[in-house]
């Protein structure tokens, strides 16, 4: 029996370059975070130190979410090749994104509920070890900040040229934009905490601290829950809203005789979609004509057009009304 040879026919469906530079940048803040947080932790032990303590436990919980970015670049890359990853492992990272927002917003929810029990029920504060603390971590995070930074949009400079000047979000790494978030959120808490203790030490404003505190948590609340609009949209394949979907429109229904009954797009790489169009039209051409035409939107990387011939007159069908 005679056997073809079906390769050239076969398309690839990892549609995501990945991003090397930023899993080294995860990689080495994750082993500095590590660092930071054993060392506060013993030092804490040592000295009775409960200032030390809370924050290198608090420190503890960004190392396991970082963790969880370092992991889903290293499975990414080890199952790009895998056929059982229909579009590739390009959403692993999105889901990790997603984990990692989940476990910031449970951090800052924790921060708002200390400080609100310290408002209420304030504590005394060595004010001279607790700024310690603070000016070193806060080293720690602007060196992790530096570490990550620039890297989320590495996608871009391998990718395709092509603009339209509105898929921007896109071409992010939800992945690594977590890790950032990690850092800069734990950042922030120290700038927020040296302030509050040298106004505390200098002027006695003990309740300054938990002030802070809370101003903290509802910042990195703010994070989160932005994060994980933008990790869930890409999950749940929320995308019929997006500037692309006007404009497969526009290119397959310009000539005023054709109409699209059926469309679905998704998201398969940072700035890279997928679709799948049904049309109807009374005087069909072959699924590659329709093909061709689309591809003048570089961001369209995968494409299933099925035609239905409509004898009698042009098709019309009402749009579907898009909730925004």
């Amino acid at each position: 029996m005679h056997k073809t040879d079906n390769t050239r026919w076969r398309e690839s469906h990892d549609f995501d370059t990945g991003n090397a530079s930023g899993e080294r940048g995860t990689r080495r803040v994750v082993l500095l975070t590590a660092t930071m947080m054993v060392g506060e932790i013993v030092a804490g032990w040592l000295t009775n130190s409960m200032a030390l303590l809370a924050d290198g436990w608090h420190m503890g919980t960004h190392v396991a979410a970082l963790s969880i970015t370092a992991f889903a670049y290293w499975y990414s890359r080890r199952h790009a090749a895998d056929p059982r990853f229909t579009f590739g492992t390009w959403k692993v990272g999105v889901l990790a994104g997603f984990s990692s927002a989940i476990i910031l917003g449970t951090v800052a929810l924790y921060m708002a509920y200390e400080s609100i029990v310290r408002v209420r029920n304030p504590l005394p504060i060595s004010y001279d070890n607790a700024l310690i603390v603070a000016v070193i971590g806060l080293a720690v995070n602007l060196l992790s900040a530096w570490l990550l930074h620039g890297h989320e949009h590495d996608h871009d400079n391998l990718s395709h040229g092509h603009d339209h000047g509105h898929h921007n979000e896109g071409y992010h790494d939800l992945n690594l934009r977590a890790a950032y978030l990690h850092v800069l959120a734990d950042a922030m808490t120290s700038v927020l905490a040296i302030i509050a203790l040298f106004g505390g030490k200098l002027f006695g404003w003990d309740w300054l601290d938990p002030v802070m505190g809370i101003v903290g948590a509802v910042v990195i609340t703010h994070w989160a829950i932005g994060l994980l609009r933008q990790t869930s949209r890409v999950l749940l394949d929320r995308e019929m809203d997006d500037p692309v979907v006007r404009e497969i429109r526009d290119v397959i229904e310009e000539d005023g005789e054709t109409v699209i009954v059926d469309l679905h797009v998704w998201r398969v790489g940072p700035g890279k979609y997928a679709c799948i169009v049904g049309l109807v039209t009374a005087h069909p051409e072959p699924p590659d004509h329709y093909k061709e035409r689309l591809r003048i939107h570089e961001e369209l990387v995968h494409i299933t057009v099925e035609v239905h011939h409509c004898q009698g007159g042009h098709p019309h069908v009402e749009e579907p009304a898009i909730a925004r």
